[in-house]
């Protein structure tokens, strides 16, 4: 009996989120859920820091990276190290993400998740 096709829009149901959630990468904070990260997050924390530009890190696009550049944070690693220079506190980093180019929950979820996965991997 063939299988009916999975409907459009994300859905799947119960099945596709059990296959999602197989999905798993060992990690020092227990197991990581590679379905819940973006493919931005994967790339960034997949390599060394290098020279990556401030719109490289997850959560961060045109609009963020400009206010942050503009506040001198041009390239990802000054990011990194203020994220270092606040002890990689979620709570400090969030705060000043906000305050420093108005980036929303989501987005500094994203930001702080990418350079806490980031530094997992290579410090």
């Amino acid at each position: 009996m063939p299988v009916p096709p999975r409907p459009l829009g994300g859905g799947g149901g119960r099945r596709h989120r059990e296959e999602l959630s197989d999905r798993v990468t060992p990690h020092h904070h227990g197991l990581v859920n590679m379905s819940s990260t973006t493919q931005k997050h994967r790339f960034f924390v997949s390599e060394p820091m290098g020279e990556k530009k401030v719109t490289a890190l997850a959560g961060i696009g045109d609009a963020l990276g400009k206010r942050l550049e503009d506040k001198g944070f041009d390239k990802a690693e000054k990011v990194l190290g203020h994220f270092l220079m606040l002890g990689k506190d979620e709570d400090r980093f969030k705060c000043w993400l906000k305050d420093a180019c108005g980036a929303n929950s989501r987005q500094q979820d994203h930001c702080y998740r990418c350079l806490r996965d980031w530094c997992d991997s290579f410090l």
